[in-house]
């Protein structure tokens, strides 16, 4: 197989309820969309979703177009390969630069899928026909209003429930919900927002019961949190720890954690997906996150959570919580708290180039030479 042709899309599309977290608020995304063409005809998509700031991972949209531009996709134009193994490797040099990374990746399992009339979630070895979808929500400062909210996403089915804290935000705002909600499978998410001499205030949280707390120290940290784990009964959950096989394998050696959250967009790609999802099985449970994905994305991460190592639900929601409309068709939805893993060729989500198209802001083509 050979690229000849790329297209990036710098695509703008707005939430319909803005969304806040420890380290970050947003209205609005600039995810990069990637059209990649063979020179037989054959096309294949990706979805890099950076943020517009620094704040979780340090990658922007900014730094992931330049890199996507310069860097990860002429490399790439040109150049036959039969693995996606053999893909990435045209691009090894380049270090770190995950979100980017994993946008021009994933339009290279597309095509390697759809070039062989297959799904992506068989290329990788899944094993489910559904997964099962919570729900992520961001700070509400209004705690009316997250009540509210969290009804509303159980009576539509959601397994589990997912809430950002922050210090000042935080134990009120669990017992609150547990007060409302004494039995729903519920987590907290504090995006590095403690450090060890929170760990008194972290340990309050014990007594509600919660599935994990995901992340609560230092973004880039293993020690400190192994030291935390052991002094609360609340499962950890590392988020953007995690970039790495090593990094997983590192954690629970060290037993940092008790759950780890995979992100296809944080680890750059779903080859290094499965490989932490390989390192992890049997030995800590795992779940898929999200990034506000557009519907390429979100069909990639159903991809990946079809593996037999995600028995918890994850943050892949159906589209219509976060967007009017979606860019595939069909468009994803959830039903009683489960999303069918597609079972189509590639991703298994025809991309609608009309509406990419219509809300871009930027666009680039870059051909093989």
């Amino acid at each position: 197989m050979q690229i000849d042709r790329v297209d990036m899309f710098q695509v703008r599309k707005h939430l319909i309820n803005p969304f806040r977290a420890s380290s970050h608020a947003t209205q609005a995304l600039n995810h990069i969309v990637i059209r990649a063409e063979t020179k037989d005809g054959l096309v294949g998509w990706g979805e890099c979703s950076a943020l517009d700031d620094p704040y979780y991972m340090g990658e922007t949209v900014e730094t992931a177009w330049h890199i996507l531009k310069d860097f990860l996709v002429p490399p790439v134009l040109g150049r036959s390969w039969e693995s996606v193994e053999q893909f990435v490797a045209f691009y090894e040099p380049v270090k770190a630069n995950p979100f980017a990374k994993a946008g021009i990746e994933m339009a290279a399992w597309d095509l390697l899928a759809r070039s062989r009339g297959v799904t992506v979630a068989s290329l990788l070895g899944g094993t489910r026909d559904e997964i099962l979808s919570g729900v992520s929500l961001g700070i509400e400062r209004d705690g009316g209003r997250l009540i509210e909210l969290i009804t509303q996403y159980l009576e539509e089915g959601y397994r589990r429930v997912k809430v950002k804290i922050a210090p000042g935000h935080d134990v009120q705002v669990v017992e609150l919900v547990r007060k409302h909600f004494p039995d729903v499978p519920l987590m907290v998410d504090a995006n590095s927002a403690y450090t060890l001499e929170d760990i008194p205030h972290l340990r309050a949280l014990d007594p509600f019961k919660l599935m994990m707390i995901e992340q609560p120290l230092a973004w880039d940290d293993i020690v400190d949190h192994a030291r935390l784990q052991a002094a609360i009964e609340t499962p950890v959950c590392l988020d953007e720890s995690i970039r790495t096989a090593r990094d997983a394998r590192h954690a629970i050696d060290m037993k940092s954690c008790r759950v780890i959250n995979i992100k296809v967009a944080r680890v750059g790609g779903l080859l290094e997906a499965k490989r932490i999802h390989d390192v992890c099985l049997g030995k800590v449970p795992v779940w898929c996150g999200g990034m506000h994905d557009y519907g390429i994305g979100r069909a990639a991460n159903l991809a990946l959570a079809s593996l037999p190592g995600f028995s918890l639900p994850g943050d892949i929601s159906g589209f219509d919580k976060y967007f009017v409309e979606d860019v595939v068709e069909p468009p994803i939805l959830g039903q009683r708290g489960a999303i069918a893993v597609p079972q189509g060729p590639g991703l298994g989500h025809d991309v609608v180039e009309e509406r990419i198209r219509a809300q871009t802001v930027r666009a680039l083509e870059l051909r093989a030479k």
